[in-house]
């Protein structure tokens, strides 16, 4: 049942509960369409701050720390993509948002997928950046890698994610990003837990039984350069998507709307547009 949340109808921060016991901390700014962004394996919905600034000129977003990050607790259930998606459902019903659009960058598409199979009712359109459909011996041999170099070397850790995740003469000429990661390093045994059930959950993620049933609008959004899921897995994901519409920026890396913030969400603001 949607509650009554005439108070979240502005910007703000607000929490919500999960029936596993989880608070996840969320935020709403911006008026018009329900706009949910689901982040990707860091689970953080600071990642959106400016992006969620530009979009909210046109739309009301929805951002969140998922469970166990950020401001959120962990809770009690087992960490999966199905769990994770139901934290969605749990922060648009608190919103009060009846329907949505999703847009889930990376792991957030895996987890945007399996949210619009739970409850497809309510979502007007799919964006699926940066993500994939299935397991590959290519996601399984670097998530296996960095979950190995997780507990020995944490600072390794953050560093092989940024390194990674954006073209070098963009992080050479933003070096404080990688700085910033490397302060943020998961240094704790309970941060190194959450992370490495984040990346048992993503590396167990197949939609493929059930990606044909997946009849709303959807946008597959990539960058050609990515490394960390390459542009061959976002093909296949639009292959399997009936009618979806694809886009693929020359560059950007993995976190091409950091990179490419422009390009990202303009991209973005025009397809919700022609939604109708």
């Amino acid at each position: 049942m949607i509650q009554n949340t005439s108070d979240l109808s502005g910007p703000g921060g607000f929490e919500v509960s999960t029936a596993d016991g989880a608070t996840l901390h969320a935020f709403t700014q911006g008026r018009g369409r329900p706009l949910l962004l689901v982040s990707g394996l860091s689970g953080s919905g600071a990642f959106w701050q400016s992006i969620a600034a530009t979009l909210a000129r046109s739309f009301r977003v929805i951002s969140f720390d998922q469970r166990g990050i950020g401001a959120s607790t962990r809770g009690s259930a087992a960490c999966s993509i199905d769990e994770l998606a139901r934290d969605c459902i749990a922060v648009l019903d608190r919103a009060g948002a009846e329907r949505a659009v999703v847009l889930g960058l990376s792991t957030g598409g895996c987890i945007a997928q399996s949210l619009a199979r739970q409850v497809p009712h309510r979502i007007d359109g799919l964006i699926l950046s940066a993500s994939w459909l299935k397991p590959s011996h290519y996601m399984a041999g670097y998530f296996g890698a960095r979950r190995a170099i997780l507990a020995t070397n944490p600072q390794a850790y953050a560093a092989s994610s940024v390194l990674c995740a954006y073209p070098p003469a963009w992080i050479e000429a933003n070096w404080h990003v990688f700085e910033a990661a490397l302060a943020a390093a998961p240094t704790t045994a309970q941060a190194q837990g959450v992370m490495r059930e984040r990346i048992d959950a993503l590396l167990a993620f197949d939609g493929s039984a059930e990606a044909a049933a997946l009849a709303m609008p959807i946008l597959v959004l990539g960058a050609r350069d990515d490394m960390v899921v390459p542009a061959f897995l976002q093909d296949e994901l639009a292959a399997a998507l009936p009618g979806c519409a694809k886009t693929v920026l020359d560059s950007g890396g993995h976190l091409f709307p950091v990179s490419r913030p422009d390009a990202f969400t303009a991209t973005v603001a025009d397809w919700i547009g022609r939604l109708g």
